[in-house]
Parts: C-alpha cells; structure tokens; sequence
C-alpha cells in the first residue's frame, strides 16, 4: 500500500511574523483536519520553526553580548532558537491534541513510533534549522517529500530584494539548488531550505517543494498531488 505520510515543515515565520498568527493557525488547523477526513489513510508531520520569538530573543543576545562576542557563540544563538521552535510546536500539538498522542518530538532520531494522525516535532540541536529535523522524520517514515512552508511563493535565482533581475525557480536539482543556497549553516540564516538539510536530502533522494504557507488552497493542492505554485527541488 502507497506510504502516505506527509512532512511538512512549518516556517516559524507563518506561525509567528511578529505575534502568534491566531488567525492562521485557526485556519490551518481547520483546513488540515478536513484534509485528514477526506483522506483518512493519510497522516501529517509538522515541524515547527522557530519565527519572530527566535529572533527577537537571539537579537536580546546579541545586543547584552555585543554582535561579534554573540557570533562567536552559534550554539548559544542555535539553543535560544530552538527553543522557540519547542514552544511554537507544543502550541501546535496542543491545537491537534485529539490526533496527536505523542509528546512534541525533538529529537527526530529517537523516535520510532507514529502513534496518531499527526505528529508534531521542534528544533533538536544546534547545527542546523528544523528543515534538516524535517528531512530525518521523512526518511524514518518513508515519505517521499518534504513540503517546505515560508513566506516566500518560491525559490530565486538570487535574492530579489538585492537583485533586480532574480528569477523564480519552478524546478532545479539539487546541486543546482546547493549552489545558491551554500554548504555552511549560521543561525538565522535566511535561505528557502538550510544548506545542512538540503545536503542530507539529496543524499536520502528526497523531493522537497518550497511554497507560501499562508496558501492553504495551495498546500491542499500539493497534499493531494495536484497542480500547485511553488519551486520543486528533485533529485540529480
């Protein structure tokens, strides 16, 4: 029988762009939970990022340490963040108690059970952005996509706020994508997908597709393989 879970990895920018999206969340909650009737073979990942509560707290940090003292400390910058990736998922399990059974996940290689409809994880450790926890929890329950929400409607061809003539990206590979976006990983980077998990990611043969999360039409589309707008990274 065709494996039908599904990650999706929750930009903290959607759950929280400056206070906590009370209304979104209202939404999503209502949209994936008439996705989850309509579908009842399928079941959902949400790993949750870390968004404004991330920042403002790593820009506390830098701001008592001085900026170069604090960037000479990336764990301390990647902890406080994660952190606030812990916080936004337990809302987020909280809001899909009755279909989720498990505890928040944060460390995606430990667990070994899908228990629910939906499981809901956080950031785990420094090194990397939940994009990368999202890419493990794919490969440990053989979904074959991971479905990257943002902001953004898709990826460029370099970043349109500095360059003019930047391009949407429909579809790239992954070693395309890998030379826009880097091999290195610094806290609160601002990429479409971290450069550690795209690494992995290409490595396990995954597809991942970058899209507006604030689109739930849009994710519906692309939960029931439908025609969507987004970037679409496959593998070489």
């Amino acid at each position: 029988m065709e494996n039908k879970v599904h990650v999706i990895s929750l930009g903290g920018s959607i759950i929280v762009p400056d206070d906590v999206d009370t209304d979104f969340l209202k939404s999503f909650d209502k949209a994936l939970r008439g996705y989850l009737a309509e579908e009842p073979e399928s079941r959902l990942i949400f790993v949750c990022g870390g968004g404004a509560t991330a920042r403002k707290y790593q820009r506390a940090y830098r701001g008592i340490l001085g900026e170069m003292q604090a960037d000479e400390k990336p764990e301390a910058l990647d902890w406080i963040g994660i952190m606030a990736t812990r916080l936004n998922a337990e809302l987020m399990r909280q809001l899909f108690l009755d279909l989720c059974p498990q505890k928040t996940v944060t460390n995606p290689e430990e667990v070994h059970l899908f228990a629910g409809r939906v499981m809901v994880a956080a950031g785990w450790k420094p090194g990397f952005s939940t994009d990368y926890d999202a890419v493990i929890l794919a490969e440990k329950f053989h979904a074959r996509m991971v479905i990257n929400l943002s902001n953004i409607e898709q990826a460029y061809t370099a970043d349109p706020k500095v360059e003019p003539n930047a391009r949407p990206i429909k579809r790239t590979t992954w070693s395309a994508f890998r030379k826009l976006v880097g091999d290195k990983w610094i806290p609160g980077i601002n990429v479409p997908f971290d450069p550690v998990a795209s690494r992995r990611a290409e490595e396990a043969g995954l597809t991942v597709v970058i899209a507006n999360g604030r689109k739930l039409d849009n994710l519906l589309a692309i939960l029931k393989g439908r025609d969507y707008i987004g970037t679409t990274i496959v593998p070489d």
